[in-house]
């Protein structure tokens, strides 16, 4: 499963990370991101949480090897990122499946891509389609299915290539309350079993919480991490169980606290 790294070596790491992007009509740069340094180490889910605009979608770009740091470096498994990493997957909140392909297909695009054989790719697909609750629907097609279906076709697609890292980019956010919880317990389960390592996007607090071992939080633009939070829950396996746990608001509150949401629901 993946590349395991060295011991000690985290899988993925940003060591002085500074993002700068040129303004549309202006001389100036904009700088995005600044002075970024963290580590996680295999197997950890890390959420980052912060103020729309303060650089989260940005890290994970850099981390994908799809932009290029303005300073700094950072690493998966130890080497540092040059361009498109095959150690790392993308899933976002679209789910970017093609209409013309069936899902099966689309989850054995990556491996297709690599040149992996059909009848090796064929296995795969069917394997995680049923891990992900699709067994049934591989010939299916995007549009014959429910958001909620894409997605776990979206995962079960990210999964495919095996990758070492899983950079998910607010990949619930679309979906209704019900299916987005069913889902965070899909992946958090998938996680577990497969030893994955995840660095994960969100604006919804309580999820945040749910899913991870530890919170990075960011600043307004240009952002940096101004605290980090290890969340000490048990059953990180199980988010629908965290949700029930007491200390859940604890957490969501000090979030709250850290971004300045209180503060902002007072003014309005």
């Amino acid at each position: 499963m993946g590349i395991p790294p060295d011991s000690g070596t985290p899988a993925i790491e940003f060591i002085g990370v500074e993002k700068r992007f040129a303004a549309r009509g202006k001389s100036a740069e904009v700088l995005a991101a600044r002075d970024i340094h963290f580590a996680i180490a295999k197997g950890e889910v890390v959420s980052i949480i912060g103020p729309s605009g303060c650089g989260k979608s940005t890290l994970l770009n850099m981390g994908a090897g799809l932009s290029k740091p303005s300073a700094g470096t950072v690493k998966v498994n130890g080497e540092v990122v040059a361009g498109p990493n095959k150690h790392v997957a993308f899933m976002l909140q679209k789910d970017l499946l093609m209409p013309w392909r069936t899902i099966a297909q689309n989850v054995e695009l990556g491996l297709e891509l690599r040149g992996v054989a059909r009848d090796q790719r064929r296995v795969i697909s069917e394997r995680l389609l049923t891990q992900c609750h699709l067994k049934g629907f591989g010939e299916h097609y995007p549009n014959q299915l429910s958001g909620g279906m894409r997605q776990r076709a979206a995962m079960a697609r990210t999964l495919a290539v095996d990758p070492l890292v899983l950079l998910m980019d607010e990949p619930f956010s679309a979906l209704d309350a019900q299916t987005k919880m069913i889902l965070q317990q899909d992946l958090a389960q998938t996680v577990q079993r497969e030893g994955k390592t995840v660095v994960f996007i969100t604006h919804d607090l309580a999820e945040a919480v749910a899913l991870s071992d530890r919170i990075l939080v960011m600043s307004e633009r240009p952002g940096t991490l101004i605290e980090e939070i290890r969340v000490d829950m048990p059953d990180r396996a199980n988010p629908l169980q965290r949700r029930k746990h007491p200390m859940l608001a604890d957490y969501v509150s000090r979030l709250m606290e850290l971004l300045k949401l209180d503060a902002q629901a007072n003014v309005h």
